[in-house]
């Protein structure tokens, strides 16, 4: 938790952004694992996080944009919530160290909303992402579930999106916690890549080092042999010389800050030739789009030129052919990268995106491109100083998708089919960082994790 004028700050700054009416800020619900009460981990909302920063289930905020005013709605313990969950502070000593001096219970939220409503005061509310958040804010506006997205708020979305994009110092320290802990993870990954393990037995040890740390995994676990595969979250395979494994993980640290990294290790802790010239190509697109990140530049811009080394290397290497800058053009390195190249990163490991990712990651300035090759860019607008955002290119032999690409001639000018073919079996590739944008230029954060083929592999010999 920061100190309360940070967050004082940062809803004097929302409430400015909106003007009039009144903002509802919904924390989170324990959710069911199985039955009502054995529930999944709780996880506050990060909006609420931001704005308000208690990690307690069943908490509102309510600004009010015409006098200033902010209210903290919410039930006290009762004595069988303390003797099965413990004693909690009161709702008004929470909310003070917050610097929110207005409290209520969620009887007198109700009351609170239907009296805004009848003085025809505009509710202003994100749209909810979870079933429990939807049941709760249908029955306190009285809006059926169906109609909530529509109701909500884009002066909100987009006020919230504005504010916060830009980390401070205080946030970047906070997300610089959480790759610290990511480095332990993936290192002990690397060490772990030998012919024998489980992938089950990798992705257990990555868990609990994020758990030991103080926070749980920022996403469930992704770590495969079969790398292209892009969110493969199935660990029932045993590591094999001569395969991959792709290790895609990070965590939150204890403000909920998280990081997001992958490493793509030879099991045995060496590349053969054709790993290591396919891994080369991917590292060559990461550092490219480290180098040409910056203030003032589209990240859609950022993710052309990452594509344009990969396309160079796999031309080289005679999987690709024709003219480079045209292949790019013509969307032709899509088949090998299907996705984008980052997307935010802050409380949430894909930042902001329950807000809509178009709202997040694109604007009038730069809409979301409908063409092959960048329709997958999740973030695409302007970068500015202060944003931290994910650079993961990669390279992937999918052969249902390399099977389509062939027996429909897509982009066949520019993929040597036949040697493709060759490849089927390879797997795939990704490397991510996280990196802050700078007034000049980007910077990679956190403690560096091996990542060229000689440092993996002295790693891998630890």
């Amino acid at each position: 938790m920061f100190s309360a004028e940070t967050y004082i700050k940062r809803r004097e700054q929302l409430c400015k952004d909106i003007k009039t009416g009144l903002i509802l800020i919904q924390g989170n619900t324990d959710s069911p694992f199985s039955y009502p009460a054995n529930t999944y981990s709780f996880r506050q909302d990060a909006t609420f996080l931001y704005f308000f920063g208690i990690k307690q289930q069943d908490f509102w905020g309510v600004l009010d944009c015409e006098t200033g005013k902010d209210w903290i709605f919410a039930n006290d313990f009762s004595l069988d919530d303390i003797i099965w969950m413990g004693d909690v502070p009161k709702v008004k000593t929470l909310a003070a160290k917050v610097g929110v001096k207005n409290t209520g219970s969620m009887s007198d939220l109700q009351t609170f909303v239907d009296n805004a409503v009848k003085k025809g005061q505009k509710i202003h509310f994100l749209p909810p992402y979870r079933a429990e958040g939807q049941l709760a804010l249908s029955h306190l506006l009285g809006i059926k579930t169906c109609h909530l997205k529509a109701y909500a708020s884009l002066d909100l979305i987009n006020a919230c999106v504005k504010q916060r994009s830009v980390k401070s110092e205080e946030e970047i320290v906070e997300i610089e916690k959480a790759i610290e802990t990511a480095y332990l993870m993936h290192t002990t990954a690397m060490k772990m890549a030998k012919p024998g393990f489980y992938e089950y037995e990798v992705a257990g040890r990555m868990e609990g080092i994020a758990l030991e740390a103080g926070g749980p995994v920022s996403f469930p676990v992704i770590l495969t042999i079969n790398g292209q595969t892009l969110h493969n979250h199935e660990h029932g395979n045993k590591l094999k010389k001569g395969r991959m494994m792709l290790a895609d993980a990070g965590c939150e640290n204890l403000a909920g800050y998280c990081s997001d990294i992958t490493r793509t290790t030879p099991v045995g802790g060496k590349f053969d030739q054709r790993q290591k010239e396919i891994y080369e190509i991917v590292l060559d697109a990461n550092l490219t789009a480290t180098r040409n990140a910056k203030a003032g530049v589209r990240y859609l811009d950022v993710h052309l030129k990452a594509c344009t080394a990969l396309v160079s290397g796999l031309k080289d290497l005679g999987l690709m052919r024709g003219s480079v800058a045209d292949a790019v053009e013509a969307g032709a390195h899509a088949m090998f990268m299907p996705h984008g190249l980052g997307h935010m990163m802050g409380l949430d490991v894909h930042d902001m995106e329950n807000y809509g990712e178009n709202n997040v990651g694109y604007d009038k300035e730069t809409p979301r491109s409908t063409k092959l090759g960048q329709s997958g860019l999740r973030m695409g607008r302007k970068l500015q100083p202060g944003f931290v955002v994910t650079n993961e290119p990669g390279c992937y032999f999918i052969p249902a998708l390399i099977d389509k690409w062939k027996a429909e001639g897509i982009c066949k000018d520019f993929i040597n089919f036949e040697k493709v073919e060759a490849f089927k079996d390879f797997g795939g590739i990704r490397l991510e960082d996280d990196i802050l944008i700078t007034k000049t230029d980007a910077r990679v954060l956190g403690k560096s994790i091996p990542k060229t083929v000689a440092e993996v592999e002295e790693m891998c010999a630890k």
